[in-house]
């Protein structure tokens, strides 16, 4: 299952990338995966910050390109699906085990 979705490399799918190499890769000294799904969740959230700050900026007439603000805007949306698809597949393997026992 490969993540990096977005050709820029996101902080996201560089994020998820690294922790999955990590952890196939690592035993007992690399990131858990807990630590993984952490720092996922906390760049999406600086990535829909700094869109806000984008959009912000421009509708405040500062000098902003707006291909930067919609990249900014897509990049941050595209991170947030890439998270609840995760989460969703997450909640199906959960239920998976949940039913084999």
């Amino acid at each position: 299952m490969a993540l990096t979705v977005d050709p820029r490399g996101s902080l996201l799918s560089s994020a998820v990338t690294s922790a999955l190499k990590s952890t196939a890769s690592s035993g007992a000294d690399g990131a858990s995966f807990g630590d993984a799904l952490r720092q996922a969740l906390n760049d999406v959230s600086n990535l829909q910050d700094g869109s806000k700050e984008l959009i912000g900026a421009f509708l405040r007439g500062e000098p902003v390109e707006l291909h930067q603000v919609m990249a900014a805007s897509e990049e941050a949306s595209i991170s947030l699906e890439i998270l609840v698809e995760i989460r969703n597949k997450l909640t199906d393997a959960y239920r998976s085990v949940m039913n084999i026992q």
